[in-house]
């Protein structure tokens, strides 16, 4: 098998594992609430991913680099998982999985648009336009239904954006940071542990039924552990990481087939219509990114 196709295979376990995310979410939260949600699934992350950092032969460094950046490991560990997931599940609990899915979608645009404040990089007419579009899209989802009339909280959708700006600034800063990115991100949710623990003790209790135990054991290994792996071996194979990415958009409509399928919810014709626009837009931020392939692609 050759790294390319390798890279096709990973990529397409991460976008089944993505596809799901929103069921599972919806799911588990029949029986558990927010802070007992994070404190299992974030366990059951941390287990999966210090058993491959075991695995592959990176426990000393994990522990070297705990030493090494102590406040590192705290201060993202806080953003991601502990503010991300809490605010996400927060939405998922108010809105409708349909909607809370393809808004927190928007996220890659938000990276790119910190990307121009935090980072001095220029914006592109493209940057421009896919923020336009992408965000009618988010304006179209929100009207709700077919009639027009918003049909949920609208404090889960200013959660569901909240959740785009915490997961992008958690990557801006990510740029920044110097330890291995997979050793990074178990210790993110090593070091999480104790303090979504005593969220859980204070908001909630440990004791859950075995319905809501397996659910965030399928949240924390599928979404929260394997699929930021798999996706970025994906990206280390690939020889076209533009073309490997694009396959990203497939998840948002296989997730809602499984909403309805799965969830029950009958699918608003406005939300097929604003994640097509969403995806419109974010395929637009990806035209220079295609282009440049494209190019390097001939030259070689």
């Amino acid at each position: 098998m050759t790294n390319t196709t390798k890279a096709y295979c990973y990529a397409a376990i991460t976008v089944v594992f993505w596809s799901t995310v929103a069921t599972a979410f919806k799911l588990s939260l029949e029986y558990l609430d927010v802070f007992q949600l994070l404190f299992y699934a974030s366990l059951s992350a941390a287990i999966i991913l210090l058993m491959l950092v075991i695995q592959g032969g990176h426990f000393t460094l994990m522990l070297r680099e705990l030493r090494r950046y102590p406040w590192h490991s705290m201060g993202f560990a806080i953003l991601n998982p502990l503010l991300y997931y809490l605010v996400l599940f927060a939405a998922y609990d108010r809105l409708p999985a349909q909607i809370a899915q393809p808004v927190n979608y928007t996220w890659a645009l938000v990276v790119v648009l910190f990307s121009i404040i935090f980072l001095g990089q220029r914006p592109t007419r493209f940057d421009l336009i896919a923020a336009a579009i992408s965000y009618s899209g988010v304006v179209i989802i929100a009207l709700g239904n077919e009639s027009g009339s918003v049909a949920f909280s609208l404090i889960g959708l200013a959660l569901a954006i909240l959740s785009t700006v915490i997961w992008a600034s958690y990557w801006i800063l990510n740029m920044k940071d110097p330890r291995d990115q997979n050793v990074s991100m178990c210790l993110n949710f090593v070091t999480v542990l104790p303090m979504s623990l005593v969220l859980c003790l204070m908001f909630s209790d440990l004791q859950v039924p075995v319905e809501g135990w397996l659910g965030a054991t399928y949240v924390g290994i599928f979404e929260m552990g394997l699929a930021f792996l798999f996706w970025s071996r994906a990206l280390k194979l690939s020889d076209n990481t533009s073309r490997i990415s694009t396959l990203v958009f497939l998840s948002p409509f296989v997730s809602l087939w499984l909403i309805h399928i799965v969830l029950g919810e009958a699918i608003y014709a406005t939300t097929y219509v604003g994640l097509a626009v969403i995806v419109i837009g974010l395929l637009v931020q990806r035209v220079p990114e295609f282009y440049l392939s494209k190019s390097r692609t001939k030259q070689a």
